[in-house]
């Protein structure tokens, strides 16, 4: 799946900030419909560490009324989340009618992290996938409008970004052992995404693969996604 999408591809500056703007500005119009047509909205990030979902949302949600959305970083489950069903803890941030929540992270931890690391049992990760199309369904069917993101860099790409963290002072404590741990294992987690983008990716909720080496490429490529996809759900 992802051999298909050549994450090289950029943009001008010129056309970045054109483009920037004018997605914002329609976003931050979508968005008050959200509001009155009290429709639930719910974006995923997923990608490759390093990729630049930090700064993805921050442009997403620069034009949208702060009362409107949630960013949700999801970390490894805790205490209580622990003793539930893995979707437990994702059921209690599901935003409600009129809200935009905002995952950075999300419930594939189970068919990537949780698989490859050996958290999840194998007959437990494998039968996720039906567990998360019908998940999604279920909100779908509740009236949500759901995003999903996989910021795909390129190997090298990585690697510039963990030197350029090491040397910068206010970025450095992004970058941890498990970074580079999880970089080891780049093509083991390369088969559980492509494994996880087509089991995962249906006609209400598929996939978008943003092509993320440039930075600019992949923020407006993920706005202009999310204005066509609330254009179209809210008619």
């Amino acid at each position: 799946m992802l051999e298909q999408y050549d994450p090289g591809k950029t943009i001008t500056e010129e056309e970045y900030k054109q483009r920037l703007k004018a997605g914002q500005a329609k976003l931050a119009k979508l968005g008050w419909q959200v509001y009155q047509q009290k429709r639930p909205v719910i974006i995923c990030y997923e990608g490759w560490d390093a990729g630049g979902k930090g700064g993805n949302i921050r442009r997403l949600v620069e034009a949208l009324d702060p009362r409107g959305y949630r960013v949700l970083p999801i970390a490894a489950p805790k205490g209580e989340e622990r003793t539930h069903h893995y979707l437990w803890r994702f059921w209690n941030r599901i935003p409600a009618n009129g809200e935009i929540a905002i995952f950075d992270r999300t419930w594939y931890g189970r068919v990537l992290v949780e698989r490859v690391e050996g958290f999840a049992k194998t007959k437990e990760w494998q039968r996720s996938y039906r567990e998360i199309n019908e998940f999604e369904q279920e909100l779908i069917d509740f009236g949500a409008i759901i995003f999903k993101f996989w910021i795909h860099i390129s190997k090298q790409e990585q690697l510039d970004r963990f030197k350029a963290r090491e040397i910068t002072d206010y970025k450095s404590w992004k970058l941890t052992d498990e970074d580079w741990r999880n970089r080891d294992k780049w093509d083991v987690y390369e088969e559980a995404v492509d494994e996880m983008l087509l089991k995962t990716s249906t006609p209400s909720a598929p996939w978008t693969v943003v092509e993320g080496n440039s930075k600019h490429h992949a923020r407006v490529k993920v706005i202009d996604t999310v204005v066509e996809g609330l254009k179209t759900a809210l008619k």
